[in-house]
Parts: C-alpha cells; sequence; structure tokens
C-alpha cells in the first residue's frame, strides 16, 4: 500500500492524504438496568412531548441487538413504537461511553406517557434515544476490542525477540511448527490495536526475512486504562 501511494505521487503527481485505520472496537454491557426520559418542549405554536421508559439487558458475545415492545394499555400509542426504536438505534450507532458501536443488548421498552395533541414522531425518537443512553451508562457498560488470529514465520533464531515483543503488546503465543531451512511458524493471538505498526517492527526483528497473516477471531473486553483511554478521547470530541 505505502508502495502504490508513492507511485501515485511521484508517478501521477496525485497527492494522498493517509491516516492508520480506525480500530473497530465495540461498546456492550455487562449488567441490567433501567433508563426514562421525558421529552418536553413548547416553542409558541404547537409542543413536543414524548415519555420513554425502557430496561436492557446484556446478551450473548454476537446476539446483536433485540428490540422488545411490553408497553400495555396504550401508554405509547402502537404508531409511535417505531420512532421510539428509531431513536434507540440512533444511539446504538453512535455510541454512548467512547463514540463506538453497541452491541449484544436487548432492550424492552415498557412504559411511557403521551399527549394527545403535542405528541409526534420527533418527541419519541428523543425520548427513546435518551432513555437508552441513560440505561447504559448504569448497566456497568465496557468496551469490546478485535482480537486478531496470527501466524508468523520467521527464522528460528528470531523466536525470542518475536514471542517477547507479542507479549509485550497483550498478545498470547498458542504454538510453534518447524518449517523448512530453520524457519518456524509461530501461531497466536493479538488486540489488532496493537499490530498498526508490526510489518516494521518484524522486519527489525528478523532482518527483512519474516512475513506474517492476521484474521479476525473474536472480541474481548478492553483493559481498565484502555478504556479510560477511549472515554476521554470520546468526551474531548463531544467537546470539540
Amino acid at each position: 500500500l505505502r508502495t502504490l501511494l508513492e507511485r501515485m505521487t511521484e508517478v501521477y503527481k496525485c497527492e494522498v492524504s493517509t491516516r492508520p485505520p480506525r480500530i473497530a472496537y465495540r461498546e456492550t454491557i455487562t449488567a441490567p438496568a433501567e433508563g426514562h426520559h421525558r421529552h418536553k418542549k413548547q416553542s409558541g405554536g404547537a409542543g413536543q412531548f414524548g415519555e420513554v421508559f425502557l430496561k436492557i439487558e446484556p446478551l450473548p458475545r454476537g446476539a446483536g441487538f433485540e428490540f422488545v415492545d411490553q408497553v400495555k394499555g396504550g401508554t405509547i400509542p402502537g404508531q409511535f413504537m417505531p420512532a421510539v426504536e428509531k431513536g434507540v438505534r440512533e444511539a446504538l450507532t453512535e455510541g454512548v461511553i467512547a463514540g463506538y458501536p453497541v452491541q449484544d443488548v436487548r432492550v424492552i421498552v415498557h412504559d411511557g406517557k403521551h399527549h394527545a395533541v403535542d405528541s409526534k414522531e420527533v418527541a419519541f425518537v428523543t425520548a427513546g434515544k435518551r432513555a437508552f443512553q441513560a440505561a447504559i451508562r448504569d448497566a456497568r457498560p465496557v468496551v469490546l476490542e478485535p482480537i486478531a488470529r496470527m501466524q508468523v514465520t520467521a527464522p528460528e533464531s528470531a523466536m525470542g525477540a518475536i514471542t517477547g515483543d507479542l507479549s509485550s503488546r497483550r498478545g498470547m503465543v498458542s504454538g510453534t511448527d518447524s518449517g523448512k531451512l530453520g524457519q518456524l511458524t509461530i501461531s497466536g493471538q493479538a488486540p489488532i490495536a496493537e499490530l498498526a505498526d508490526y510489518q516494521s517492527r518484524l522486519n527489525a526483528m528478523t532482518a527483512g526475512q519474516g512475513s506474517y497473516a492476521l484474521a479476525l477471531s473474536h472480541y474481548e473486553v478492553v483493559p481498565p486504562q484502555v478504556q479510560q483511554q477511549l472515554m476521554s478521547q470520546h468526551k474531548v470530541q463531544d467537546e470539540e
């Protein structure tokens, strides 16, 4: 990729701005919680009113998202329930604590209030979104990070340096296989966030004789200090 970018600049005089890929973090919850929001707005003419009470529950990893309507007695008329779900889905996409999509959560809307004149779709979109955000903050939210399955092929003499480097970057070696002519293949896992410049490091450890392959394995909860850092960055972006 770097070679192609250099060629574009030198041969075709096409300057391209690049930045490292954004890591596909996700947010989820680890406990049930409840959320509530009343959206009320009066602006001279017709007002806006919508109130939503909901509960959220964690789902197994990889289960996605479930929306359940348990409203009884018409406290939220049926025509406004899609608006509540729309607000919840907006918050899912935007994230709540660190700005990454929320997954593996069940949302149960169980009560609310409406106004015969002032209730509008936009009011229930806002109420649903804010109620969901409030519930997430009380549900012991965590950030998940992608973990890569990796295979590194390198000279046997570099094995110590490679395994030490992986361990220092929250990686884990699961096995080694002997290859041809003094080559070894090392299997393991590591967070994708720690592998941004891995080719350069591997070149340095193996005098340019190492290669590697990556594939997404699964998601895991990030360590507390990493979560704090991601939340702080999100807060700064929000303020800006």
